[in-house]
């Protein structure tokens, strides 16, 4: 590792922390050279995932926007955003666990149902709602005839 301060391309490693998220590891690194300390943190190098969208166009996955469409989907609702950041990471580690580089949009809209049908069934409904582009009143009522009738089951 690079010294910051003088270049130096050697240093070692005086103290080793994960973050508060778990999710990247914190070190503090003393050049072998100037002595001086930084700071440094490695986290696991995720591969690029490319959505390929309804128009056939391909973008990078951003799971800003799936957080985004949470939020919208949840407000008013009693949900945390810990659990609908939880959702997102959820989903984000189930395409890097994929062998597949790119997936489709529809796919993706799957996933954040499927999740969100455990967290909160009107949050479901919402997302369901503009995801699906539902084109009338009967298309709507079907989807809530098929959420209610597994809700029975489960019930049972």
């Amino acid at each position: 590792m690079k010294c910051p301060y003088c270049e130096y391309l050697d240093s070692k490693v005086v103290d080793s922390r994960p973050t508060d998220e778990g999710e990247s590891i914190r070190r503090r690194r003393e050049c072998l050279s100037c002595q001086r300390r930084f700071t440094t943190y490695e986290q696991i190098e995720m591969l690029p995932i490319v959505v390929i969208k309804k128009d056939g166009s391909r973008q990078a996955f951003d799971k800003q926007k799936i957080l985004n469409g949470l939020l919208r989907a949840s407000e008013k609702r009693p949900i945390s955003l810990s659990d609908l950041t939880n959702v997102v990471n959820s989903i984000e580690l189930k395409l890097q666990n994929e062998l597949h580089r790119e997936i489709k949009s529809t796919e993706i809209g799957e996933l954040v149902m499927d999740e969100l049908k455990r967290l909160d069934e009107v949050a479901y409904v919402r997302f369901a709602s503009v995801y699906r582009e539902f084109k009338d009143v009967n298309s709507f009522m079907a989807e809530l005839t098929s959420l209610l009738g597994e809700n029975v089951t489960e019930d049972s």
